[in-house]
């Protein structure tokens, strides 16, 4: 508790300097009831504008940044899909939160507390509410609601290795088998996520006309690309020969590659449905929960990177760099060259 003193013996008259008094009482503690506080360091009006007002503003913000293409269809649903959780905390949080200049470094350090261990979420996912908050904060400071990002002064935490592995040769030849003859479309989609190392969102979104049969190769538009650059993959032989055994060019140019029943289709379909579906297959297979759809691309790099160098594997995969690459690459996976083993130096 802080004494604050309003000094008003400058009223001469003792009604009128109790008249005055009870007016600021009355006003004083209908702002202290909604969480103002004389000791805040408001510098601007625009900081005690209402929390609820600016989540509001930010909801309009995101939904005018997907419209204009800035962001994907998948970063939108995250954010508001975060945004959601944030509001929720907000309301239920005691003492009330009700300007935004109370979202200070107490107030997000407290939430991530309750990200992971009220809902009892990872490390991971507690790092990714902290990134997702910063971008929210930084667009405070941006607007003048906030001074500065409270989100700055708190730490990343240590994550445990990601829950997911490469597929072994044998096992790939194992999915290969399997699915050759439960269902080839199937065996063509993981074969396009093991050979062009396309993440499966952009999979989702790849129609006829992105392919050039011919060059193999394959368009990544701008607009689909995670690094929202424009990118040219190639198609190897094997990749080829599927498509023309399942006969995927007598549809129409504009259906997409993998749409409904992982056929080309003018229906397009979400990488959930690709996910699910892999998990079943890896029941019947009896594959540890380790391999996920994903996994197809790290087994994908792992075997281009061995067989024909780290360099052509990187531009594959259109990585900005190697170091990028080498994360996919477990410790068992790296080549060492022959020509190291015989390299006579001068020391």
């Amino acid at each position: 508790m802080k004494r604050k003193k309003y000094m008003l013996d400058g009223i001469k008259k003792v009604s009128e300097r109790k008249k005055r008094a009870n007016e600021l009482i009355t006003n004083l503690n209908i702002k202290l009831r909604t969480g103002w506080t004389p000791w805040a360091e408001v510098t601007s009006s625009r900081q005690y504008t209402s929390i609820i007002d600016v989540i509001d503003l930010y909801h309009k913000y995101l939904a005018k940044l997907y419209k204009a293409g800035t962001i994907k269809e998948n970063t939108l649903k995250d954010y508001e899909k975060r945004l959601r959780v944030f509001e929720e905390y907000i309301f239920k949080h005691v003492p009330a939160i009700v300007y935004v200049y109370q979202i200070d470094q107490t107030f997000i350090s407290d939430f991530l507390d309750y990200i992971l261990l009220d809902r009892d979420s990872s490390a991971r996912t507690r790092n990714n509410y902290r990134t997702w908050l910063s971008s929210l904060c930084t667009w405070m400071v941006e607007k003048q609601y906030i001074l500065q990002n409270p989100v700055e002064r708190i730490k990343q935490l240590a994550e445990d290795e990601k829950k997911r592995s490469a597929l072994t040769p044998s096992d790939l030849q194992k999915l290969q088998k399997y699915l050759k003859k439960e269902n080839p479309h199937f065996l063509l989609l993981c074969q396009f996520a093991y050979y062009t190392f396309i993440r499966p969102d952009e999979i989702s979104n790849i129609r006829l006309s992105d392919i050039f049969l011919k060059e193999q190769k394959v368009f990544i538009a701008s607009s689909i690309s995670k690094n929202r650059r424009d990118g040219m993959v190639g198609l190897n032989d094997i990749l080829i020969k599927s498509m023309l055994d399942l006969k995927i060019f007598s549809q129409p140019s504009h259906y997409y590659l993998f749409g409904k029943g992982f056929k080309p289709s003018k229906e397009k379909t979400t990488t959930r449905v690709y996910r699910n579906y892999f998990y079943k297959v890896r029941a019947a297979l009896k594959f540890p929960e380790t391999y996920q759809f994903y996994s197809l691309k790290d087994s994908g790099i792992r075997d281009l990177a061995n067989a024909e160098g780290i360099v052509v594997a990187r531009d594959q995969a259109r990585h900005a760099d190697i170091s990028t690459t080498n994360k996919y690459l477990k410790g068992s996976d790296m080549t060492v060259h022959e020509e190291t083993k015989h390299f006579e130096g001068n020391l």
